[in-house]
């Protein structure tokens, strides 16, 4: 089965680095150990780089797209001294790749920048375009603190702009100094479809600075909701909705897109679940009974939302398919292989959704197997999308098992074909357009507590044309869990 492909940036593991110096030979700590710091260096650019690595600027992956060659400095522009930082962002038919970001890292082993509050720079462009996201604490090492600001509108002369530090009493050794991603500027609407145009944007006096104007109007953990679910053990759910919003001295109020190690979590019985950072920041439920709640706090203030999490116990295993794997293409199943790898959580604008991957072992068979589903919850649409194009032309269904806990569930299923051209093209209501055809199917009257295998036909408007079936859209639940999707013919 396949797993879903990793986001950049993505925020992996707590660990809380102290050093102390031992000169006993008994290895006792002796009375003058002393807890290891670090520079308080402030400034990140002025006229040169500041105490950063060798390579000054540390691209995103070009295999992703970034152009290396967009970044370079210019003596003949600067807010102050005689340089600068000049970014001449590409257009999206750019050989050299469609958009320009990476970070700059600090050479040594990180600096304490507990003593701030705020990332400031100055900036400008050639144009009024928008630098997509500017933030600091992601060194594409640890990326322990990451915490960034989206969406930043520049002008055409020099303006100073602001980054507040969510809690900066974590940043005793950090090595993320500097963040920024940027695209193509769109004149004619604010749709990303290829008509964006290159432009030019300047940077300067990158640093960190004290500025005790900043107030925090607003954490939120979980959107802010106060939420409740149950679950199974050994499952795991997302910690998401993570923001902190601050007023600036301008007046302006300012959204962090903002890690979860910032926050101090509150988890009222640990032996129902446990908050893990190890690969992703999540909910581990441990527990084969009881209930929990869990809440934050950021630098002693309230954080808005929770979540109270009821173990059920084990989940029942799915039933294993019996066809020959000659009559079947999987696209998310352990007893076939599947001819495509499947994106799980696309991340649509306005989705509620929630989904994970639980992963344990089968051992109730002969030959035991890792089993996997995919845990949805606070669904309202979302999709499984392929990387590439299933040919279900001589096959008439598909199936899905759906495991529910509550009754009165029904969810809506989109078989979309995209057409020749390959392209997932919609309207704004989320119906098929140009080439696209789909079928959709409501499945309702599921038996709660065990698992429903549903059959699907391939019907309706992909009848005669479902040769290049690209995804599934799934609408309502809003919680339910899915196993063995596949095409096939009886």
């Amino acid at each position: 089965m396949i797993h879903n492909k990793l986001k950049y940036l993505q925020l992996i593991g707590l660990l809380l680095l102290s050093m102390i110096v031992t000169t006993s030979c008994e290895r006792e700590v002796s009375d003058a150990a002393i807890l290891a710091t670090f520079p308080t260096t402030a400034d990140v650019f002025t006229d040169n780089p500041v105490g950063l690595t060798d390579e000054f600027f540390i691209s995103f992956d070009p295999l992703e797209g970034a152009n290396t060659e967009a970044f370079g400095t210019d003596d003949n522009e600067a807010y102050l001294g005689s340089s600068s930082i000049r970014i001449d962002v590409p257009s999206p038919d750019d050989p050299n790749g469609n958009f320009v970001g990476g970070i700059f890292r600090d050479r040594g082993e990180g600096r304490n920048l507990t003593g701030y509050d705020a990332l400031t720079f100055w900036a400008k462009g050639s144009a009024t375009g928008i630098i997509s996201q500017v933030g600091f604490g992601t060194d594409f090492l640890e990326d322990k603190y990451p915490a960034s600001r989206t969406a930043i509108q520049l002008t055409t002369d020099w303006k100073k702009y602001t980054i507040p530090i969510p809690n900066s009493s974590k940043l005793t050794q950090e090595r993320g100094m500097f963040l920024f991603a940027a695209g193509g500027l769109d004149i004619v609407d604010d749709e990303p479809n290829g008509n964006e145009i290159g432009w030019t944007f300047w940077l300067d006096e990158i640093k960190f600075e004290k500025l005790s104007t900043l107030l925090l109007t607003e954490a939120l953990l979980f959107n802010g909701q106060d939420l409740s679910t149950t679950s199974f053990q050994d499952s795991k759910i997302n910690l998401f909705g993570i923001s902190t919003t601050f007023n600036l001295e301008t007046g302006e109020n300012v959204k962090v897109a903002t890690s979860p190690l910032y926050f101090d979590f509150q988890n009222s019985d640990p032996t129902v679940a446990e908050i893990g950072f190890t690969s992703e920041p999540v909910i581990n439920i441990i527990g084969d009974s009881g209930t929990t709640l869990i809440s934050a706090t950021i630098d002693n203030a309230n954080v808005q939302g929770s979540y109270e999490i009821t173990s059920l116990g084990s989940l029942p295993f799915a039933p294993i398919p019996s066809l020959l794997p000659d009559n079947v293409k999987s696209v998310f199943s352990d007893s076939y292989q599947d001819v495509v790898l499947i994106n799980f959580d696309p991340g649509f604008g306005g989705s509620t959704t929630q989904v994970s991957l639980f992963e344990r072992l089968n051992n109730t068979i002969s030959e035991p197997f890792n089993d996997q589903t995919l845990v949805y919850s606070t669904n309202n649409f979302t999709g499984i999308l392929f990387d590439g194009v299933v040919d279900a032309s001589n096959l008439s269904f598909m199936h899905v098992d759906i495991f529910i806990e509550d009754e009165n569930r029904s969810i809506e299923f989109q078989i979309r074909d995209a057409g020749d051209d390959r392209i997932i093209d919609s309207n704004n209501n989320g119906f098929p357009i140009n080439d696209d055809r789909d079928y959709r199917q409501t499945i309702n009257n599921l038996n709660p507590g065990e698992w429903n295998s549903i059959e699907i036909p391939l019907a309706g408007n992909i009848a005669n044309q479902k040769d290049n079936l690209a995804g599934i859209i799934l609408v309502g639940g809003p919680d339910f869990i899915l196993d063995n999707i596949y095409f096939y013919v009886p």
